[in-house]
């Protein structure tokens, strides 16, 4: 049996946990939560855990290998007994990382209103960066598939928390999937899936039991985080014109 591999790169706080829950409802799929987390983490910091913005980073970096070439090896590209393997991935995990194993995954980009985003992101990390965010690399990463010959789907959050049958029928269509009901609900109280870090960023869908209305934040923009808006929304702006 030949396996779908499916690498989601997402950035932050963009309803990606939600989309991996809609795909461990399928009988055909097994999901993966960000299996570059730990490569990222030490990659990043090293030694001094303690510099690192994102909660529970020794505790991660302990939970799995933290080397990109045995994760893609073993994970990525390793051994899996479903025809269909989901794999939520954050594009800024993406460093110091051989990318070549991309040409044997169907790859897919969730991105968010970085306003919106931001005001998410900011409060578990502090003051996020451009590189937080995911970005510049979901956008690098979709014009290099692109010139590769691949044609990467894009999801909107927004646009998927507004009809979120209607995007995942077209996203299955685009991935030469059948569409499954099931992925419109789940459970409360997460999945088995779930990386060591879901305590300190799932809350929401933890308590949720399927993708929730959308609701506009309606809390003023700080006016620290404007800059890294600004730097934001241009590579929001390129990717929002290709999205389901």
């Amino acid at each position: 049996m030949q396996t779908k591999r499916i690498c989601l790169w997402s950035g932050p706080r963009n309803v990606s946990t939600a989309l991996m829950y809609a795909f461990a409802q399928r009988s055909d799929t097994q999901v993966i939560d960000e299996p570059l987390y730990a490569h990222y983490l030490h990659t990043k910091y090293g030694a001094d855990t303690a510099e690192s913005t994102h909660p529970a980073t020794a505790e991660v970096i302990a939970s799995m290998a933290a080397d990109a070439t045995e994760v893609v090896r073993d994970v990525i590209l390793g051994p899996c007994d479903t025809p269909v393997l989901f794999m939520k991935q954050m594009a800024h995990h993406l460093i110091e990382i051989d990318l070549s194993f991309l040409e044997q995954t169907l790859n897919i980009f969730l991105i968010r209103d970085p306003k919106e985003m931001l005001l998410s992101l900011a409060k578990v990390i502090g003051l996020p960066t451009l590189a937080d965010t995911g970005l510049k690399t979901q956008h690098d990463l979709f014009l290099s598939l692109r010139a590769a010959g691949q044609a990467p789907p894009v999801l909107d959050a927004l646009l998927l928390l507004e009809d979120p049958r209607g995007v995942l029928c077209q996203l299955c269509e685009r991935l030469d999937l059948r569409f499954d009901a099931s992925m419109l609900a789940w459970e409360a109280g997460g999945n088995p899936a779930d990386g060591v870090w879901a305590p300190y960023w799932y809350g929401n869908v933890h308590r949720s039991t399927g993708f929730a209305p959308y609701r506009p934040k309606l809390e003023p923009f700080p006016t620290e985080l404007e800059a890294v808006l600004a730097a934001c929304s241009p590579h929001y702006e390129v990717l929002r014109r290709d999205a389901i």
